[in-house]
């Protein structure tokens, strides 16, 4: 213990205290000896980093407890990575700098259940680069992630709803999971082609603000320069 509080820099006694607090796993035993790893510094050198962000030792527990709970990198990937997608490996630290201290217990509960993050030991697994760009984007837009992830959990039943239409129509007449696996390309097109015209269909509905504020007013100003016109 002392070794290990030494390495993290820390004392003796804040060591006991995160381990009285569940902050940092039970260490493994030997007989009469307890034994840290590499595991245990890098969860001491998160707990520091997460402090100096300004996070309390409370709401560092219970990330920690969702950490420790949620999927490990195996459960994430499931039979294989992602054909087209590309995880990323981040620290805890990264993750909350990406999302601007939205990471909370709620949201990364959210995000575990998503199936968009995984833990691998003291990493932690984003199944998707592109995914994590765009999510941060959002945030730093001030959409809160709370509701980028609802809006996640509707978009993932949609498109499941949509792959299962696609594998369906294609998987007719002899055709095979390689002719699919060919096809796909063709099936994002579709989407993205028919996302695209939506959003267009959703702005003509929705015209810039204040655009008939000012039609209005300009006929205001008209029909007052007419009245003066007729008068003189």
């Amino acid at each position: 213990m002392a070794e290990l509080a030494e390495e993290a820099g820390i004392t003796v006694r804040t060591l006991r205290f995160y381990r009285e607090r569940k902050l940092i796993p039970p260490p493994r035993r030997q007989g009469r000896i307890a034994w840290y790893d590499d595991t245990h510094l890098a969860r001491l050198r998160t707990i520091s980093a997460l402090l100096e962000r300004g996070h309390t030792l409370n709401g560092i527990a219970e990330l920690a407890e969702a950490f420790d709970h949620g999927r490990d990198v195996g459960e994430l990937l499931g039979l294989g990575e992602p054909t087209e997608e590309t995880p990323v490996r981040l620290s805890p630290e990264e993750l909350a700098d990406a999302f601007s201290g939205e990471v909370t217990p709620e949201n990364l509960a959210a995000a575990l259940d998503l199936g968009y993050l995984g833990t691998d030991g003291g990493e932690i697994v984003h199944i998707s680069r592109r995914l994590l760009d765009v999510s941060a984007a959002l945030v730093r837009e001030g959409i809160p992630l709370a509701d980028v992830l609802a809006a996640g959990r509707s978009v993932r039943e949609h498109t499941e709803a949509l792959a299962e239409l696609f594998t369906a129509m294609v998987l007719t007449g002899g055709r095979t999971p390689e002719d699919l696996q060919r096809l796909r390309p063709l099936a994002k097109s579709v989407v993205e082609a028919e996302l695209s015209m939506a959003l267009d269909r959703r702005l003509r509905e929705r015209p810039a603000d204040g655009a008939g504020d000012g039609g209005g007013a300009g006929g205001s100003a008209a029909d007052a320069g007419g009245a003066a016109d007729t008068g003189a």
